[in-house]
């Protein structure tokens, strides 16, 4: 089978990398992902990560400290995450680089645009670190506006459910889920696929959002293919 999409961004909570003990990161979790990762690669897709950094810093929920600073706390993990993906495709024989918002020339390289698509174009994961590099955005938001950058055709949100529903479905044995959504839906009912500010951005730039499970990480595979195993936005 062909792949459907020709570029992707894929989206990874930081929660994701740490398998069932809920913080740090599981490795062998890791190792699920980028093998996955890779057999995408090997389809001739070009692959770009953000991931999150929740699953060793949640600076919004501490409430003690000033929220710039706690957000670059948060941006720090962010590159512990970047970094453990990074060296795990290396590992399985896929080249990554890491790219992060704020400058840490000594262990990543510096974000810049062109040089990310160029890293794409040659069949490397490119891996964005630190968000969008500033306070008050979230790594939704930097997947929404890495993926305009970078003229992304979706953007893949692997996460613990599968797909979006009209509420909490571990609440709510009756949830509805949704196959198919509009950005403008999503807006409109304060569904949570993204924060609204990630949300309108997508709307704004006609991008798409899969969101689906990520427990199971042959889904991704499955999504490049063109099975729609969760709620597809556009």
């Amino acid at each position: 089978m062909e792949p459907v999409y020709k570029r992707i961004l894929l989206k990874l909570s930081g929660e994701v990398l740490s398998g069932e003990k809920g913080t740090g990161i599981d490795f062998n979790k890791v190792e699920e992902v980028c093998k996955v990762v890779k057999e995408c690669v090997d389809l001739g897709v070009e692959i770009a990560i953000v991931v999150g950094g929740g699953n060793f810093w949640r600076g919004r929920s501490s409430g003690k400290m000033d929220r710039t600073r706690a957000d670059h706390m948060g941006m720090l993990a962010t590159t512990i995450n970047s970094l453990a993906l990074g060296d795990c495709l290396e590992q399985l024989g896929v080249t990554a680089r890491v790219q992060t918002a704020i400058e840490m020339r000594q262990i990543a390289e510096p974000y810049i645009r062109n040089k990310a698509i160029r890293h794409l174009e040659k069949g490397r994961v490119v891996i964005f670190g630190c968000g969008t590099g500033n306070p008050f955005f979230s790594t939704d938001t930097a997947a929404a506006l890495r993926a305009a950058e970078i003229c992304a055709d979706v953007i893949f949100k692997a996460t613990n459910v599968d797909g979006v529903y009209d509420s909490d479905p571990k609440l709510n044995p009756s949830a509805k889920k949704f196959d198919t959504l509009s950005h403008y839906d999503v807006l409109q009912k304060g569904l949570h696929v993204m924060d609204s500010t990630a949300a309108s951005l997508c709307m704004d730039n006609g991008i798409k959002i899969l969101v689906f499970n990520l427990n199971d990480p042959s889904n991704i595979k499955k999504a490049v293919l063109g099975e729609n195993n969760g709620t597809l936005v556009e």
